[in-house]
């Protein structure tokens, strides 16, 4: 078996680098996660968040968007149609926080040590159905369109995730240095449930999340990230969208291709309570890195080659160690070497990645507990799920998301192949805002 040492030397040295890249990334967000002062720049800011659906924590996501400590920014939530049932309930939210802004209202925020602070104006949006790009990517152009002209930054958030006070100042602030293009951060599951499928679904999105650090390969997350709105129109953004699926990807494609870098900003690492079957964790694993493929194929590579030889170093290695002890070949313990390593090194970023989550998401730590545990003792599983899921994603172009399916022919080129939502084939764009401190609603 001579040939076997050259492959497993090469094998080694990638998985000790790759261990080297994720306790840079460990070290970068805990550094990041330890300063407490509060962040000095504060521009005039849009927060746009697309809503379809209410997800089982709908309410207290959208409150959390509300009560941001940041003076003056504007919020915009955006639906496809009036019959979302999310029109209706973020309209309810509305009254609640207009009621918030009287003095009995102000005087009870202090009392239950709420902030102050609340959003200039509020706007819920409809945008009507998409004709030629993904939804969600139609209802945020329709909203940056109807920003204020003063907007410095354009903050796009999901429904789905739960922010803290300091969320949307931590994650503007980086952009006061020019070269820096956009900030991201990223979504932490947290189980609602703990089945297997539910625990999978945290670890595979943790080992995702390490990849983020201080480091030129970032990709943005489009559920928690920022830009400057003169770089959006700059780079053409509007243009690139408007026949695109993927927000972040192609945002980050656009920024990096302008030379300008994208920040990985740990303190906003967001919480995200969900809870998956395992027909839904593999239709959305397939999902997310399928459009990976298209629109960060260097970035699939690498992530499918890491996964290939992961599951390689440690079942191959093992494997071969024990067909070399069988046939009592010479150097067994170097055998063996191989199967260590790799098994080391994936328990090493399964603790590290924990560690992190427990600084940053530290108010979730008891419901987070059963996930972490699963992700450092079932990490090696995982890597075997996760591969599998990438080899999925490596053949077809179509795709299901809420309820729309969507065929990838290229990345500025997607055909919308059917709705199986209820909301498919509403009315046309259309405006019903309701601003805060407004006596009434426009309806």
């Amino acid at each position: 078996m001579d040939w076997y040492w050259p492959i497993a030397c090469a094998a080694l040295v990638a998985q000790l680098l790759v261990v080297y890249y994720a306790v840079n990334n460990y070290h970068y967000a805990a550094a990041k996660l330890r300063k407490k002062k509060p962040p000095f720049y504060r521009p005039r800011t849009a927060l746009i968040i697309p809503c379809k659906g209410i997800d089982g924590h709908f309410a207290s996501n959208i409150r959390s968007f509300f009560e941001q400590d940041y003076e003056g920014y504007h919020l915009l939530f955006v639906v496809e149609d009036e019959s979302d049932p999310a029109y209706r309930e973020l309209h309810r939210l509305l009254q609640e926080v207009e009621k918030d802004k009287t003095e009995e209202g102000k005087k009870a925020r202090t009392n239950e040590g709420r902030n102050a602070f609340s959003p200039s104006s509020c706007r819920v949006l409809v945008a009507g159905v998409s004709r030629s790009s993904s939804q969600k990517i139609h209802n945020l152009l329709y909203a940056v369109d109807r920003v204020p002209p003063e907007t410095e930054v354009l903050a796009f958030a999901d429904s789905d995730i739960c922010v803290h006070r300091d969320w949307l100042g931590r994650l503007v602030h980086p952009l006061v240095v020019p070269k820096r293009g956009l900030t991201t951060g990223y979504r932490w599951f947290i189980p609602t449930a703990n089945n297997a499928a539910t625990l999978a679904a945290s670890a595979l999105n943790a080992a995702v999340a390490q990849c983020l650090g201080n480091t030129r390969w970032n990709q943005a997350w489009g559920g928690s990230m920022a830009v400057r709105a003169e770089d959006f129109r700059r780079l053409g953004i509007r243009e690139i969208w408007s026949q695109a699926l993927s927000d972040d990807l192609s945002l980050s494609w656009a920024v990096r291709r302008a030379g300008l870098r994208i920040v990985f900003v740990p303190e906003c690492l967001v919480a995200s309570f969900e809870s998956f079957t395992w027909r839904r964790l593999c239709e959305f694993g397939r999902r997310q890195f399928l459009i990976t493929r298209v629109y960060a194929p260097v970035a699939w590579w690498l992530g499918f080659l890491s996964a290939l030889g992961s599951v390689l170093g440690l079942w191959g290695g093992a494997a071969a160690a024990l067909y070399a002890g069988a046939v009592h070949a010479e150097h067994i313990v170097l055998y063996a070497a191989v199967p260590i390593v790799f098994f080391t090194g994936q328990l090493v970023r399964a603790v590290l990645r924990q560690l992190a989550m427990a600084k940053a998401l530290s108010e979730h730590l008891a419901r987070l507990l059963p996930a972490a545990v699963a992700d450092v003792f079932g990490c090696c599983l995982w890597s075997l799920l996760l591969l599998a899921l990438l080899l999925s994603s490596a053949v077809g172009r179509t795709i299901r998301w809420r309820g729309i399916r969507y065929r990838i022919v290229t990345p500025t080129d997607i055909r919308i192949i059917g709705s199986e939502s209820p909301l498919g084939g509403g009315p046309g764009p259309q405006v019903h805002n309701s601003a805060l401190g407004s006596p009434s609603q426009t309806q």
